[in-house]
């Protein structure tokens, strides 16, 4: 399937803030102005008006107060109109992002299938249907930790093949059961989403993780959290969380609380956590959609940490759906 630029635009730059660097008509008229100042004062000063000969220090002076601060002005007049326009483009873009959001979620809950990114609702909408397949599967906190703990995980595979073999046969099996799983490597790099539109490598990383049933619950939810936490100005590429050690994600994974793992909550930034706390507790859809994804992340990180090593859990440690589980995971209190 071929994805078009925008569709890509949509999925890569909701998660980053826009650059505002190129040269705009206020610089030129800037320059242009200060340049015919300047020029007009060397006109006056040394073809109109010659310097005589008495010239003192004090009237030197008066004089490059002269010439010079008009041009000072110029260009705080310049800034000023420039900070301006970057502010009334962000307005726009933030409301535009908003707009493109609600009219998205009023044309999946009208089931009238249309919407502004047609390839990207097409696999949100695989995405779903195979959640709800496996809706009776999904397991708290605590039973992963005492199943996984309690059996291997050739002991865990064995049984389920002998004991549910009749039912596959009745129901078919599924495609994406024949598929091998995704690579720590793919899986890495899609949980970091793509960088921009020209990301081939996150956009090629993003499909194969899609494709892996375990694999596309946690980008879902991911995403979601994601585009919830953008409308409030929250970014993943503008935290600076303090790293944990792979041993204390491991303990994490062995389900460990307390201090021992207290340095995987490690977002410092006030802001971002006080809107993030004050929308946990007043709005119940995103309530929702961050503990549903602490529930995904949590269970995908105890399969992830069984094959992993220690520099790919750095790695997953640095991607941007690794730092919304510290940040939603600190306020939420799952390391205390």
């Amino acid at each position: 399937m071929v994805e078009t630029n925008e569709s890509k635009q949509a999925t890569a730059g909701i998660y980053d803030r826009p650059r505002h660097r190129e040269v705009t008509g206020i610089e030129i008229a800037a320059v242009a102005l200060s340049l015919l100042w300047l020029l007009g004062t060397v006109v006056f000063f040394l073809i109109l008006e010659p310097t005589s000969e008495g010239t003192n220090s004090l009237q030197f002076i008066m004089t490059m107060v002269a010439i010079f601060m008009p041009v000072a002005l110029i260009w705080i007049a310049a800034m000023t109109a420039r900070s301006s326009r970057v502010m009334r483009e962000e307005g726009q873009r933030i409301n535009a992002t908003v707009e493109g959001l609600r009219q998205s979620y009023l044309a999946q809950a009208s089931g009238t299938g249309r919407s502004l990114e047609p390839t990207i609702a097409k696999k949100l909408d695989e995405i779903a249907a195979a959640q709800r397949k496996t809706e009776t599967a999904i397991a708290m906190f605590s039973t992963t930790r005492e199943t996984q703990a309690a059996r291997p995980p050739v002991e865990q595979v064995e049984p389920a093949r002998d004991e549910t073999d009749q039912g596959l046969l009745a129901l078919g099996t599924q495609a994406e059961e024949l598929d091998p799983p995704i690579s720590n490597a793919d899986l890495i790099r899609a949980m970091h989403f793509p960088e921009n539109a020209e990301d081939q490598e996150g956009f090629n990383a993003l499909r194969k993780a899609l494709k892996d049933r375990k694999a596309s619950q946690l980008v879902q939810a991911a995403q979601d959290v994601l585009t919830l936490l953008s409308q409030d100005g929250i970014y993943m590429d503008d935290l600076r969380p303090d790293l944990a050690r792979p041993e204390v994600w491991r303990l994490f994974a062995e389900g460990i609380r307390g201090r021992e793992v207290a340095p995987l909550g490690g977002v410092r930034d006030r802001s971002s956590l006080a809107l993030t706390a004050g929308r946990m507790k007043q709005d119940p859809i995103f309530r929702d959609a961050a503990h549903h994804f602490l529930r995904r992340f949590d269970k995908s990180f105890v399969e992830f940490e069984q094959t992993a090593s220690d520099v790919e859990i750095t790695a997953l440690a640095e991607t941007r759906t690794a730092r919304a589980f510290m940040l939603l995971g600190r306020v939420a209190g799952i390391f205390d």
